[in-house]
């Protein structure tokens, strides 16, 4: 590992939620610049990925607001700021370097250091549901992938995607141009994901650019890790197999806390205790924000979370920089807060 392979920065973000996301905004009005790290590979974590079109009542001046358009007013306040992510990446590793420094490594090796860490990871890390295939673990990260991590993986590959929702179809639609093949399984006619998708998957299943079959994996059949076929059972045809060497299962995610639990933070029932004066944990240096944390009178509210990221990021300034005074400001009168948010 070289230094130019060590990404630096003032702090580390765990989780591109709405918390997450606020908190970008609250450290950049102290010149604290952020780089975020999640395992979804878009932000805006539970209120994208769970429930884009479900509508939200309890954001302060917007009656309704849906999942989605709250992550897109989320970025667009956050953009002066010019936050980096790191999407599509488990936090797996945590360690101290030195007295003012932590080092976290992701799941596929990305390297970032920073003296503060702020863990706004909701419930925990998502993880993807498994079909229920008989030893599909044998195949999994040879030729079972959860995630499409860099598409460039997959050019040339007989792919079978089974699911419904967003992520079935987008995958179809973007991995068809590159694919060798492109088989698309559920098990109806029916898809739960946006119109514009469902037309277009339609229209290459027609022209007989994709598979499309209504229809269950039942079993994979192949040697050593390698997919050579997947079999099928349907109403209308029974069992058949169709050829394949690449598996894309997308049944949707539950929550687990995931590595965090390893970081040498003190846990209470799967959750980070802090203080209300900082939102700290046990550890110096180290922030648990939003539905993670736990402390007296907790309410799991994005609202809330939003609170706790405005008191975390006064004592994150103190530590990124000790030598300065912190001088509170109003964005409504303060002009270099207006300036930053590129106020005219």
């Amino acid at each position: 590992m070289t230094e130019e392979e060590i990404i630096k920065t003032d702090a580390i973000i765990i989780g591109a939620g709405p918390v997450g996301l606020f908190a970008v905004f609250e450290l950049g009005l102290l010149d604290i610049k952020a780089h975020l790290v999640d395992i979804l590979d878009k932000v805006g974590g539970q209120c994208s990925e769970l429930y884009p079109e479900k509508p939200i009542y309890d954001i302060p001046a917007l009656p309704v607001v849906t999942g989605q358009e709250l992550t897109n007013q989320l970025l667009e306040q956050i953009a002066p700021f010019k936050p980096t992510f790191h999407l599509g990446q488990m936090a797996d590793k945590l360690e101290k370097i030195n007295e003012n420094m932590w080092r976290l490594t992701t799941d596929i090796g990305t390297i970032l250091e920073a003296p503060v860490i702020i863990i706004a990871a909701g419930g925990g890390s998502f993880t993807p549901k498994k079909p229920p295939i008989k030893n599909i673990e044998e195949y999994e990260d040879k030729s079972v992938f959860y995630a499409v991590r860099k598409m460039e993986k997959f050019r040339g590959k007989d792919i079978l995607i089974s699911g419904g929702g967003d992520s079935a179809l987008d995958w179809t639609l973007n991995l068809q141009p590159i694919a060798k093949s492109i088989t698309l399984v559920h098990r109806r006619d029916e898809f739960k994901a946006a119109p514009d998708s469902v037309k277009k998957m339609r229209e290459l299943a027609n022209s007989g650019k994709i598979n499309l079959h209504i229809a269950q994996p039942t079993s994979l059949n192949g040697d050593n890790g390698q997919l050579e076929s997947i079999t099928l059972k349907s109403k209308e045809h029974g069992e058949f197999n169709v050829n394949c060497d690449t598996f894309l299962p997308f049944y949707g995610l539950t929550m687990k806390l995931g590595p965090v639990a390893n970081f040498g933070i003190n846990l209470e029932r799967n959750l980070i205790p802090v203080d209300t004066e900082k939102f700290e944990t046990s550890t110096t240096g180290i922030f648990a924000i939003g539905d993670i944390n736990h402390y007296p009178g907790k309410l799991k509210l994005i609202l809330s979370g939003f609170h706790e990221a405005a008191l975390m990021a006064q004592q994150a300034f103190r530590y990124i920089y000790p030598e300065k005074k912190l001088r509170f400001q109003y964005t409504t009168s303060s002009s270099s807060l207006q300036d930053k948010l590129g106020v005219k």
